[in-house]
Formats: C-alpha cells, structure tokens, sequence
C-alpha cells in the first residue's frame, strides 16, 4: 500500500479534526511511519481507514492492513471475503489471519489473539499497530473497571499510544477524540461500507451490555457524557504519568544495598507507600498485585511494625526484617 491513490478524492471536516490533533500531537502518528492497521470492517476501523488513507499522503505514512477472522458467527468467513474484496478493488492489499478453532469465546481471549496476532505481524514488517477505539470505547472501559473496582492504573487504559510489549511494537490510538457517533457519520460522509458483527449485540459480553443499555441512559440524564468521561480518563492517565515520575526520584532516595530503605519507607504516609511499593514491584518484574493485597503490605510496613514475609504473585517473596525491605525472585523462593 506504499504510494497509493486514495480512494476518498475529497477532503472533509473530519480529515482536518484528525489533522489538526496530529499536528498538536505529532508522537501519535509520526511522519514516515509504518503502520499496521488493524480493520474489524465496523464502523470505527472503517472510518480510521477512510480518513489516514487520504492523510497518508501529507504524513508520508506506510499503510498495511490486518483483519482477525474469530469465526464466532456463521458469516465471518463471509466478511472476510467481501472485506479482501473491497480492498483489492482499490488497491489495499488486506492480511486475513483465522483464529484457532479451539480459542475461548470470551472477550479477554479474543483481545490477547487479536493483540498477539497484531504483534507478531508488526515484527515481520517493521510496523506499529493502529486500532479503531473511539471516546466511546474509553469511557465503556472506565465504567467497566469502576464497577470491579480498579485502582487509577486501570482507570487510564485504553491510553493513546502504548507498547505491546516491553521490546515490541507501539500500539496507537487516533480516534481517541472521536466518538462512536462521529465514526457512523464518517462512514456515512464517505460513502465506506459497514459490516456488522453480530457479537457486538450479544448481551453475554460485558461490554456490549454497557454500551447498550448504561451508557445510553447517561447519556440520556447527562448528552456529552461519554466524551467527557473520555476526556477525563485522559486526564487521569496523565495524572498517573505525573505520579510514576515523582514516584521514581522518590524509590531513589529510597534505594539500598539489599532493596529499599524499611525505615524511611515506614515513616511515609500509607497510601505514599501504597504507591511506591506498586511501582517498585512493577519495574521489579512481580506481576500485577491486586489492590487489597497492596493495601494490606502498606500497612504492614508502617513505621514500629514487626517484620514479616509475605508471598507475591508469579512465585516472588517479599521479606522486611531488619533495615531493608528485600525481594526474591521466584528461583530464590525455593
């Protein structure tokens, strides 16, 4: 897809919205890149097509495309074939790769081979992953992660560019300023075509049932309100930024020979070491530690308390005895 026409001659408002957030954020989409465009065929990567497939040309972008056949309802082999047609009749060559048959029908399984398949093509081609979310999908995920009770980490997903891993591929987000409403529009304006997944409406999924029946009843009480909450997330992510980096030059201070200062760690407020031990753990390499268990070791290591031991996720060891707060990693558990 290098150098090719677009298939949308005339320039919209839309166009220029978009424009205009990547001449504020130039990181988002740099000029020159590859891109990896992750198409569903709905409305939102649809519309994420129609609108960088005219851009690519001002911003010397490499396009490629890739569509992930789940195969979860009886026409998707047939949306994979129309998608791949409609491409190839303007030129865009599309990548289909099937799901294992044997692959969990929930959503969280679908997501990591979706994201796993999507960096696994990045690699071979050089490229980073774009994906379609919207404001929509933003503010659905942080009522999802309200309501089970997330901490400010799982409050600011869905952030506009994000590794895949640690050593792979950036994946970005461009319409994070658009809403579900404005990609049906840009899809209306230029005249591209849909193709619906019936799983989208199935009330099994989390997710759909928040954008079926909650968000629309907020919307109803408070319009605007899925942007605004988008918007807030965005602020939160931010804010998240801010505190790593602070919480940084603070585990610097607190650093010592065997791991971290016990003693200065205690005198520290708890929700301050609540924090710290978070972020610690996190650049340690301890998998995730649910909140209740990072509120429980806060206070355990408050300043006069006995030492202890306690045991992390992924096989590692906390101990506090003496001056330092000391971490084993799982070989050394045993």
């Amino acid at each position: 897809m290098e150098e090719q026409c677009p298939f949308v001659v005339a320039w919209t408002s839309w166009h220029h919205q978009l424009h205009n957030r990547l001449l504020l954020l130039p990181q988002l989409l740099p000029e020159g890149a590859r891109l990896l465009l992750a198409i569903s065929g709905g409305q939102d990567s649809m519309a994420l097509l129609g609108l960088l497939q005219l851009l690519q040309v001002r911003h010397r972008w490499t396009l490629k495309l890739w569509h992930g056949d789940h195969g979860w309802h009886p026409r998707s082999s047939t949306v994979a074939a129309e998608l791949k047609e409609w491409c190839s009749k303007r030129d865009l060559n599309l990548e289909i790769q099937q799901a294992p048959r044997d692959l969990d029908r929930t959503e969280a399984a679908a997501r990591r081979w979706r994201y796993d398949a999507l960096e696994r093509q990045a690699r071979v081609i050089d490229a980073d992953v774009v994906t379609g979310h919207t404001a929509s999908d933003r503010s659905e995920t942080m009522l999802l992660q309200i309501a089970r009770g997330s901490d400010l980490a799982g409050l600011t997903t869905l952030q506009p560019i994000r590794p895949l891993s640690a050593d792979g591929p950036q994946l970005r987000r461009p319409l994070l300023g658009f809403s579900r409403a404005d990609t049906t529009a840009i899809c209306r304006d230029l005249a591209l075509p849909v193709w619906e997944d019936p799983s989208n409406h199935s009330a099994a999924f989390a997710r759909n049932r928040i954008r079926q029946e909650v968000l629309p009843v907020l919307e109803e009480l408070h319009p605007g309100c899925s942007r605004r909450m988008a918007e807030q997330a965005e602020r939160l992510s931010q804010l998240r930024d801010t505190q790593n980096e602070l919480s940084a030059l603070v585990l610097e201070h607190l650093r010592s020979a065997e791991g971290l200062d016990r003693r200065r760690l205690g005198n520290l407020s708890s929700a301050t070491r609540r924090t710290l031990l978070a972020q610690w753990l996190q650049i340690q390499g301890v998998p995730a530690v649910d909140a209740a268990l990072l509120d429980q070791l806060s206070h355990k290591l408050a300043r006069g308390a006995p030492g202890g031991s306690s045991h992390l996720p992924g096989g590692w060891q906390l101990d506090w005895r003496g001056a330092d707060l000391r971490l084993k990693p799982p070989a050394a558990t045993h």
